[in-house]
């Protein structure tokens, strides 16, 4: 059996004859232009309240990180470094002999500007399915994890849950199913996050931002598919000495069984805000639960023996 039949996702085989081609994204951050097509059209289709009116100070980013208004987050990461592993070193810092910039053989310089279009990563092992206590998380017959939000309690267990911080309550006033006027306004509180735009699967369309997308930075197709166009983009992408190329969320084999949603970097992934190794956060709950049992059951053992002997005196 290889790799790829051995990590398949939580709940996917629920579906039976109903289960269709596992689907996502692949996004190549080395064409990303920063335009925010991705996320206007995500806002736009899903009827995602505005955010991010806010002066972050983080060049172009003003939404800083994805949440339960973000569903689609372009970070923008300006570096004093040169885009292919080539050229030469930019100056050290202070250094006014040497020049501004290093200029490569192709023209360019020292200086580069990352863009890259975060979104959930849809993982093949999702901790948010594990804790959530109503069902309102839960796999697609397409391999993707949706929120249900009519029975969504805002219990808020799946926000921690997840190692990439993309679940957010809505910290708005309720838009549906709201209480009667006379009891106030209440919060939201329900979490939200990115569907891979469900609805439009099911119609036989692609997700909203893949679709609005002028580079084709975010593909979307069979994940399988898009692991081979991956595959075969790093491998340019490394002959022509592009500078910190590496594929993330790509391997079955890492700490969530593989990404739904995964990306082409240009450098490390903390530079971008993501965690280098990310792990299901509900991998050693079985132990730990054994180890309660064992603590609780000595404890027990410990009291009969104390109460038995403590009897006979």
């Amino acid at each position: 059996m290889s790799v790829v039949e051995t990590k398949r996702p939580d709940g996917w085989e629920s579906y039976g004859d109903a289960q269709k081609e596992r689907v996502g994204f692949f996004t190549d951050t080395s064409v990303c232009i920063g335009c925010k097509a991705c996320e206007v059209a995500c806002k736009e289709w899903n009827l995602i309240p505005e955010d991010g009116r806010v002066w972050t100070g983080e060049s172009y980013d003003h939404t800083s990180q994805l949440g339960a208004n973000t569903w689609r987050h372009v970070a923008f990461v300006e570096q004093r470094k040169p885009l292919q592993a080539l050229l030469e070193a930019p100056p050290a810092p202070g250094d006014r002999t040497a020049p501004s910039a290093a200029p490569g053989g192709d023209g360019s310089t020292a200086l580069r500007w990352l863009m890259e279009s975060d979104v959930c990563k849809h993982c093949t092992h999702a901790a948010c399915l594990d804790v959530c206590p109503t069902g309102s998380l839960f796999r697609t017959e397409f391999g993707t994890v949706v929120v249900q939000q009519d029975i969504c309690n805002g219990c808020g267990y799946c926000v921690p849950a997840c190692p990439f911080g993309v679940l957010d309550k809505r910290h708005l006033p309720a838009t549906t199913d709201p209480p009667p006027a006379i009891l106030g306004r209440k919060e939201d509180g329900r979490v939200w996050k990115c569907t891979l735009c469900y609805d439009r699967l099911k119609g036989g369309h692609e997700p909203a931002c893949a679709k609005a997308c002028p580079t084709k930075s975010i593909q979307f197709g069979p994940l399988e598919e898009l692991r081979e166009r991956a595959d075969a983009r790093l491998a340019k992408l490394s002959a022509e000495g592009w500078n910190g190329a590496q594929l993330y969320g790509r391997d079955p084999e890492d700490g969530v069984g593989g990404f739904g949603a995964f990306f082409l970097l240009l450098d490390d992934p903390e530079v971008y805000g993501l965690p280098p190794d990310p792990v299901v956060t509900t991998r050693d709950l079985p132990e730990m639960w054994s180890n309660m049992l064992a603590a609780a059951g000595a404890m027990l053992a410990g009291v009969a023996a104390l109460t038995l002997f403590g009897s006979r005196r």
